[in-house]
């Protein structure tokens, strides 16, 4: 076995090699389906900007991905189909004008939209969409006053009490829902034959749970009312300077897709011209961020080469490869130059703390996230011993992940005491994934796997040992911990116990014990491991009914750290890693991470080489 898991990780090691950009990066695709394709057709075509060529073949990507029946899917164990995707790219499609509505593939797209209740039964977000289009009534959505944008922190609710990715997409929908706006331009499809009533109204949901922090929201309004005059003008103009003082120096609004989507419909709310600099710059900004996969153009999200860079530069490593080679020097370098210097919007909630974080884009500036800090720092520790330029970086990076730490002991992902409890009665699809940033198992458990291994902290350290409790406070009945920002059971156990057990806690303690036994028992036959997409959903623990490397190299490195001795387990795990990695299947392309349960699923291109590369890393370390 030693000599199939040394060739196995030369074989990755290659590809890694052969894959460096000449900056010193990776930029492996962060695929997120067909949702930005839909919504780059609609904000080209509401601006009139006639990239035919770049039009025709987001078209064709996204007809190629329709299923039988019609509709589309978010991940490939989704019953059925997914109505708001399907509504997405029946949107796009028509609106390309590459298919009209006679044509087979969008009658049966229409056919599966009635029959599952037609636009009213969407997310959020695409109705939203629609409303933008005037295939929607903005008054069917649920509105918050645009002056709750001036809200101070102090206020009980707060603007800044939401995430900070809520709030770069809600600054623009506050101004859009002010004014009720929508473009309609000479391709604008009607939709109206979706809903059998015509333009749809929505199911609005019982108002109670909700209504209290409304009229909350209300109270203060009228306070400031008293104290600014006129408060409903200086609030629009508040929402406007929100957006344009974070925009990137790529033009998007802090590298997130769905909002600079939202901030362009916004300034033309606003009285912009569809050619304004300021939006011509912003759909240049997302152009950059398209990719080729399988031959056709991909509109990411955002990027994700500082966190591709990180992790493969850490885990090349980890797997032999000497910091002072040149890909690791050219990584570190690229890394280096992606340091923020800026006081973003974390520093609200975290006064104390001095910029010194990374992001996860390359164009990121001022929304740094632990996890990618504590990748970059794992990357560039080595040469931070003997280089004076990298240890000023070390330091800041590690002050400003200290500084991180909830009160509760946990660690989030961009900002502390975004967990005020109450919001998630927001009547909106999963508001616990989209309002709040609360201390999670996964970003905790990575963060004390970084200082458990890469530095002197361990469980005589207050820091570590208030995240140790956390996690032991937060782990499921049945040994596992849920993970945030990876699918999903497996993801979150692995942070989990791989933090723990490098943060000084013992593979006996019960809390490690009844992990690995979770592991094991869910261990498929052909000794992989493989979560579904539902789980998220479901919020227990849902088989996938197949095995993929990534969530096999999790489960493996969580077994291995917590394992004194090689156990059939492990054995069979590495067995199934070597064998899968000569043939990937349909699994290779399932989703791994995730933003928002049941709406957005991430397939990072660059996983099915970086875990399993580190589980054989750490697998040869320990046991030869």
């Amino acid at each position: 076995m030693a000599a199939d898991v040394s060739a196995e990780i030369s074989r990755i090691v290659r590809i890694l090699i052969r894959d460096q950009l000449p900056n010193g990066s990776w930029n492996y695709p962060f695929e997120t389906g067909i949702v930005t394709d839909c919504y780059f057709i609609i904000l080209l075509r509401s601006l009139e900007i006639r990239e035919e060529s770049l039009i025709q073949a987001l078209a064709e990507r996204i007809v190629q991905k329709q299923e039988r029946n019609g509709s589309w899917k978010l991940f490939y164990d989704e019953t059925d189909g997914n109505l708001s995707a399907t509504v997405e790219a029946y949107t796009a499609l028509l609106y390309s004008g590459y298919r009209s509505k006679d044509d087979d593939r969008i009658q049966a797209a229409k056919h599966f939209i009635r029959a599952n209740g037609g636009l009213k039964k969407t997310n959020t977000f695409t109705k939203i969409m629609l409303a933008l289009i005037g295939q929607y009534d903005w008054s069917d959505l649920f509105q918050i006053p645009v002056e709750a944008i001036l809200l101070p922190p102090s206020f009980p609710v707060s603007f800044f009490d939401l995430s900070v990715f809520t709030r770069a997409n809600f600054a623009p929908i506050l101004i859009l829902s002010d004014r009720r706006y929508h473009v309609k331009t000479s391709m604008t499809p009607d939709l109206s034959d979706l809903d059998a009533d015509g333009v749809a109204g929505a199911d609005l949901p019982d108002s109670d749970p909700w209504q209290p922090i409304l009229a909350l929201i209300r109270q203060g309004i009228q306070v400031l009312s008293s104290q600014i005059e006129p408060v409903h003008t200086d609030a629009l103009e508040q929402a406007e300077h929100y957006m344009l003082k974070r925009i990137e120096a790529d033009g998007t609004l802090e590298c997130y897709f769905s909002a600079t989507f939202l901030m362009v419909f916004a300034l033309l709310a606003r009285g912009y011209s569809k050619g304004d600099p300021v939006i011509s710059r912003a759909v240049r900004g997302l152009k950059s961020m398209i990719c080729r996969i399988k031959g056709y153009p991909h509109v990411q999200y955002t990027t994700a080469t500082v966190w591709n860079t990180a992790l493969i530069g850490s885990t090349l490593q980890e797997a032999g490869i000497a910091d002072s080679s040149e890909v690791i020097r050219r990584a570190n370098h690229y890394l280096w130059q992606r340091r923020h210097a800026k006081f973003g919007d974390w520093a609200i909630h975290n006064p104390e703390g001095r910029p010194g974080g990374w992001g996860f884009s390359d164009a990121n500036t001022i929304n740094p996230d632990v996890d990618d800090t504590a990748a970059v720092l794992r990357s560039i520790r080595f040469s931070a011993r003997e280089n004076e330029t990298f240890r000023r970086a070390w330091d800041r990076g590690i002050q400003w992940v200290v500084s991180m730490q909830n009160s509760d002991g946990g660690w989030p992902a961009f900002e502390k005491g975004i967990d005020k409890p109450y919001l998630v009665w927001l009547p909106i699809e999963q508001p616990q994934d989209i309002l709040l940033d609360p201390s999670s198992p996964d970003l905790t458990g990575r963060t004390l796997n970084f200082f458990g291994e890469c530095t002197d902290l361990d469980t005589r350290n207050p820091l570590i040992g208030r995240g140790i409790d956390w996690l032991l406070r937060n782990q499921e009945k049945d040994g596992s911990w849920i993970g945030r920002w990876g699918i999903c059971f497996i993801y979150g156990t692995w942070g989990a116990v791989t933090g723990l057990t490098a943060a000084g806690v013992k593979p006996e303690h019960s809390a490690v014990r009844r992990a690995a036994g979770w592991l094991r028992r869910i261990q498929n036959p052909d000794g992989g491991w493989g979560e579904s997409c539902k789980s998220d959903v479901n919020k227990h623990y849902t088989a996938l009914g197949a095995s993929t490397r990534t969530h096999t190299a999790w489960a493996l490195d969580a077994l291995i750290s917590s394992s004194a001795a090689l156990t059939p387990e492990i054995e069979r795990g590495i067995q199934f890693l070597i064998a899968a990695g000569a043939a990937p299947d349909w699994t290779a392309d399932y989703p791994k991470g995730r933003g928002m349960a049941g709406a957005f699923y991430i397939h990072y291109h660059s996983y099915d080489l970086i875990w399993p590369l580190l589980a054989l890393a750490h697998f040869r370390r320990k046991f030869g």
